[in-house]
Formats: structure tokens, C-alpha cells, sequence
């Protein structure tokens, strides 16, 4: 009875979901396209986010393990690709955490120390990454009430940005074109904003790294799917609007738009626009911690599940107090001290470079889903003895169309990357990253 009690239940598998697939500090990118980017918002989430997130509730409700994608892609791949995923779902996140908590450290510069030293910023960046480690060490439990009290936050903030947006365009008129023919997509300088949406709609997998924690997994997962879904896309489209009513789309910045935006927002507000700004950007700023809360737990878990303590004992050391993959936890808060250290040293090109590192993680982050599409495809044919609650309707139709966006959105990334100097630094990271994840697979046969 005890442990039926401590089961995470619908309400949570939704909050927790939505905790990780909104993301607040990236989703302003897209704007820059203009309105058209609420068009390739609902369609991406059509022909990409509906059939992804019915692949992953199959797979979530009928492999219920710990693990996650690493479980799914070994179960229809074998012990190689599995490694390579969980490794690439790992290092995706250990690179993206200095990124996010540099963004946090900014924000918290322009709203209440324009004047701070650098050094101090960096410190705050370090010290909210390692506030991460000490919250996924003390386990799944803390982890998932984290995220489901930011998941409000979240879907509050985008709803303000959505209030405020019309509210402005009564007040002050609309900063941008909005007839009907400015809803049509030009896709001349908006393929690297494609690639930044279908990024920002990933992270329905999540939840199967907790799979087995789940109360009554086959039924609750697909429902979570449905919910979950539906409230992200609008969310999504409805920020964005917000954006749009307020901010000309040529001056939406990618690395601070989220700020400016809401500044600008707040104005409606009078009096109070000052004040409502400070609590909108602190809760806006405790989203972010709790998003690293979210996917650091599923990636450690992914890559805890490939049993690394048989691989490498630094890898796979784990809590004596909390049972937790401990070392996974600090070696991501070392390598995210290095990297925000590396930035702040940086001058001149620093930004650039940063954000070059932040690239390379969003490739990353894409690969592991090469692998999982196909695994759904496999694993409904050579695994029909599983019982499968839900089944999604049209997998193989499904799983080609989730292939495609995704092996395009690497593309993108790599047409996109800009100087020579950045996508030498996205072909070389990449290549040594998976050789890398090679030398764990094969460091695994040997013991």
C-alpha cells in the first residue's frame, strides 16, 4: 500500500511532461520568421509532435522500465545503438545545462544587477548547475515535485505572454503584420527555426526513464500523451502571438528575446508594469532550474539503465544514501563548471563560440531519435507477445514522418551552423562524441 502511495499518478506524468518539453528560454527564437511562425508551429505539430508523441506513449506504456529510449532501443537493437543512444542523450544534456544557466544568469543581470562583475554571473551559472546535482542525487521523488510545480509556472507564464499580447494589440495596435497572407511560411530563412521548433517539441520519452514508478503505466501514459500534447502546442502558439503582438519580428533577439518581450509586454500593465515584470522573470528564471531538474534525470536514467558500472566505475557509481547515479550527476556539474569557466574567459567571440557549444549539444540531442522510430517500428513487429494497452494507429506511417523531421532538422543545423569555424566544430564534436560512446560499448565487452 505503501509504495502504490508514492506512484506517480496522471496529474504528475502530465506536469512532469509538460515540465520538459516547454522550454522558455529557446521558444522565442521562432518568431523571428514573423507570423508565419505560428503556422509552422501547428503545422510541425501535425505532421511531427501528434505522431511522436503516439510512438512514445506505445513504447512508454508497454516497456514501463527505467530507462527509457535506452530500454526501447535495446530491446530492438541490441547492446551497441543503445549504448550510442543513452550516451548521446547524456552528453546532450551535460553540454546544454551551462547554456541554460548562463541564460539565467543574464536575465538575473538585466532585471537586478545591470552592473554585476562577469565573474560574478559565472559564479551564479555554476552554482545553479550544481544545485541541479544536488537535486537528482536525493532521487526521483524530489525530481518529479520540482517539475510538476514549474510545469504551472510554465503554463502560467506562456498564458501571460498570450493575455498580455492581445491586451497590447487593444492598447497600442499590433507590432506586426497579421492578414492573412502574412500566415504563409517562407522558407527562404526559416529552415534553422524549423530545426529550433522540432527541438523545442521533444521530450515525451521522458517519462519512460520513470516508467516503472508510474501508477497503472499502459492506461496512464497514452492519456498523458493526448493531454500533455495538446496543452504544449497551444501554449506554444499562444506565447508566440504574444511575442508577435508586441515585438517587430526583426527585433526579436535569439538569446535575449524572451526578456525584451516580456519587458515590453509589461508595459500595458501601467503602474504595475515594473512589479509584474520582477515576478514574471523570477518564476521565468525558477522554469529553467526545473527543466534541468527534468532532463538531467532522464538522461542520467537512460544512461544508468545501459548497467555503465560494467563499463567504467566513475560512470556507474551510485549513492550509498539515495541509490542515485551520483557520479553521472557530478561529472555533468564538472563539465558544465568547465564550460561556463571557458565562456566568461572568452572575449571578443565568446557569445559565438558559446552558442556554437550549444549547436553541437541540439545535434546531439537529435541523433538518439534515429534510433527510437525505428525501434517502435521493430519492436510491433518481432515483439507481439508484449501486451500493448494502446497501440498507435499507423506506426510505420508515424515513424517515417518523425524520421524525416528529425534527420532534417540535423541537416539544418549543419547548413546553418554559420562560419567555417562552427561546423568544423559541429562535425569534430560530433564524430569524437560517438567514438567516444563506441569506446563505452566496447570498454563494456571487454569486462
Amino acid at each position: 500500500m505503501e509504495n502504490e502511495r508514492k506512484k506517480v499518478s496522471l496529474w504528475q506524468t502530465i506536469l512532469f511532461t509538460i515540465c520538459g518539453i516547454l522550454v522558455l528560454d529557446t521558444f522565442v527564437a521562432p518568431a523571428i520568421i514573423g507570423v508565419s511562425s505560428i503556422t509552422i508551429w501547428i503545422v510541425t505539430a501535425i505532421i511531427f509532435f501528434i505522431p511522436y508523441g503516439l510512438l512514445s506513449a506505445e513504447l512508454g506504456s508497454a516497456y514501463p522500465d527505467d530507462g527509457g529510449i535506452y530500454t526501447w532501443v535495446h530491446k530492438a537493437f541490441g547492446e551497441a545503438p543503445a549504448v550510442l543512444t543513452g550516451w548521446y542523450y547524456w552528453v546532450n544534456v551535460a553540454f546544454w545545462m551551462p547554456s541554460v544557466f548562463v541564460a539565467f544568469a543574464y536575465w538575473f543581470s538585466y532585471a537586478f544587477a545591470p552592473d554585476a562583475n562577469p565573474w560574478i554571473l559565472a559564479a551564479i551559472a555554476i552554482l545553479m548547475c550544481w544545485l541541479i546535482v544536488w537535486i537528482g542525487v536525493r532521487g526521483v521523488e524530489l525530481s518529479v515535485a520540482v517539475s510538476n510545480v514549474a510545469a504551472i509556472c510554465k503554463v502560467a507564464v506562456l498564458l501571460i505572454f498570450g493575455f498580455l499580447g492581445v491586451a497590447y494589440a487593444i492598447e497600442f495596435g499590433l507590432a506586426n503584420d497579421f492578414s492573412p497572407r502574412s500566415f504563409i511560411p517562407s522558407f527562404d530563412n526559416t529552415t534553422q527555426y524549423i530545426a529550433a521548433i522540432v527541438y523545442n517539441l521533444l521530450g515525451f520519452e521522458l517519462i519512460g526513464s520513470i516508467g516503472s514508478k508510474i501508477h497503472d503505466p499502459g492506461k496512464t501514459i497514452p492519456k498523458m500523451t493526448v493531454f500533455a500534447g495538446v496543452i504544449i502546442t497551444g501554449l506554444y502558439v499562444f506565447g508566440t502571438f504574444g511575442i508577435l503582438a508586441a515585438v517587430p519580428a526583426a527585433q526579436v533577439d535569439t538569446v535575449d528575446g524572451f526578456y525584451y518581450a516580456l519587458q515590453e509586454l509589461c508595459t500595458v500593465l501601467g503602474p504595475l508594469s515594473r512589479p509584474a515584470f520582477y515576478v514574471i522573470i523570477v518564476v521565468a528564471m525558477l522554469t529553467l532550474v526545473s527543466n534541468m531538474v527534468t532532463w538531467t534525470l532522464g538522461a542520467n536514467e537512460a544512461l544508468a539503465a545501459a548497467e555503465l558500472d560494467k563499463r567504467s566505475k566513475l560512470l556507474g557509481h551510485r549513492s550509498a544514501k539515495y541509490g542515485t547515479p551520483d557520479g553521472l550527476y557530478i561529472i555533468m556539474g564538472v563539465l558544465s563548471t568547465i564550460l561556463i569557466v571557458l565562456n566568461f574567459s572568452l572575449s571578443g567571440d565568446a557569445n559565438e563560440i558559446f552558442w556554437t557549444i550549444f549547436s553541437f549539444s541540439s545535434v546531439i540531442f537529435l541523433l538518439p531519435y534515429l534510433f527510437m522510430f525505428p525501434a517502435a517500428v521493430k519492436l510491433r513487429k518481432s515483439d507481439p507477445k508484449t501486451p500493448r494497452i494502446y497501440k498507435a494507429p499507423a506506426l510505420t506511417f508515424c515513424a517515417v514522418i518523425c524520421e524525416i523531421c528529425v534527420a532534417a532538422s540535423i541537416f539544418f543545423l549543419f547548413k546553418d551552423a554559420g562560419s567555417g569555424f562552427a561546423l568544423g566544430l559541429l562535425i569534430v564534436g560530433t564524430l569524437l562524441t560517438t567514438l567516444a560512446g563506441f569506446w563505452l560499448y566496447k570498454a563494456g565487452d571487454r569486462k
